[in-house]
């Protein structure tokens, strides 16, 4: 039956492919909505015809709270798909060609990113005369700095910082490590913070209770990433930016400033840590004003 297979998948997934849990976690989602939907059918049954009706189910689904699946998310439903039958493929278990599973298009998320101006509004709004605005100040100024994901922020540890180089290396999707850069910057409110903490605490951003404005005392624990889309949304209000800013915001906003000063797609796709260019061709609201100057620059038709 598919869910005996699909325990296996999800086992073979985190033990020799190294997924992280998260991964996981949807993964089993995913395929549970199938069998949701199928009623646990055997792996030899599923055909073309059936994977149609499946997909019509998603668009159609409701969960309890009343919420639909999006289009971007009916496709990682596919892509789930896809990955548990190349798992039965190799294993020269009969099932569906996992070739035959064709996505569905989608438009193009449009990008939320911050310009120079507001980025400087936000890292001014941000005070850093006691502890926990040196904290803050470090998360924003280190999200715009590297681009990386909340979640690689708030795993963060002390020792993983390298400010004689200015660079160090985080853990990403699909465990897969890559170099990250501090702006100096960064570099500077990070080390003041890290001078003011003045504990033995391993985490790099902690939450602080009971401390007011010294940098003594008080209970120290790891900052989730809850907490700091809090810190950031707080401090982008208090800036006046009228936008909903994220920590993805911040991450969008790094590789837009790289593009508008003139760094090239695949430098910033290993940088931003995507395993496929397509996605970070999400960023040609920069590189397609680019093209259009260096064809206007560069092209012999366009010169007298």
């Amino acid at each position: 039956m598919f869910s005996e297979y699909m325990s296996d998948f999800l086992e073979y997934l985190e033990v020799e492919k190294g997924r992280s849990l998260k991964t996981i976690e949807n993964y089993s989602l995913y395929l549970n909505r199938f069998i949701e939907f199928t009623d646990d059918i055997q792996v030899s049954k599923i055909d073309l015809s059936l994977m149609s009706k499946w997909r019509q189910w998603l668009n159609r689904y409701k969960g309890a709270d009343g919420r639909t699946i999006g289009k971007a998310t009916q496709n990682y439903h596919l892509i789930a798909m896809r990955s548990f039958l190349k798992y039965l493929a190799r294993r020269d278990i009969n099932s569906l060609a996992p070739e035959k599973i064709e996505l569905a298009s989608s438009t193009r998320p449009q990008v939320s990113f911050l310009n120079q101006e507001e980025v400087i509004r936000l890292f001014e709004a941000i005070p850093t005369d006691n502890i926990i605005g040196l904290r803050d100040r470090s998360i924003v100024e280190l999200l715009f700095s590297t681009g990386l994901r909340v979640s690689e922020l708030a795993n963060l540890n002390i020792k993983d910082l390298n400010f004689k180089t200015g660079e160090f290396s985080v853990r990403g999707k699909g465990q897969k490590d890559r170099p990250v850069y501090l702006s100096e910057s960064a570099a500077y409110v990070l080390s003041k913070y890290l001078e003011a903490r003045q504990d033995d605490f391993t985490p790099l951003f902690v939450h602080y209770r009971g401390i007011q404005s010294d940098f003594n005392g008080g209970e120290y624990t790891r900052l989730t990433v809850r907490s700091i889309q809090r810190i950031v949304e707080r401090y982008a209000k208090k800036a006046g930016i009228a936008k909903h800013v994220t920590p993805h915001t911040l991450r969008h906003s790094f590789a837009t400033d790289l593009l508008t000063n003139g760094a090239d797609l695949r430098s910033v796709q290993s940088l931003l840590g995507h395993s496929n260019i397509v996605t970070t061709q999400v960023y040609t609201h920069v590189t397609d004003p680019q093209l259009k100057k260096a064809h206007k620059e560069f092209h012999s038709g366009n010169k007298q």
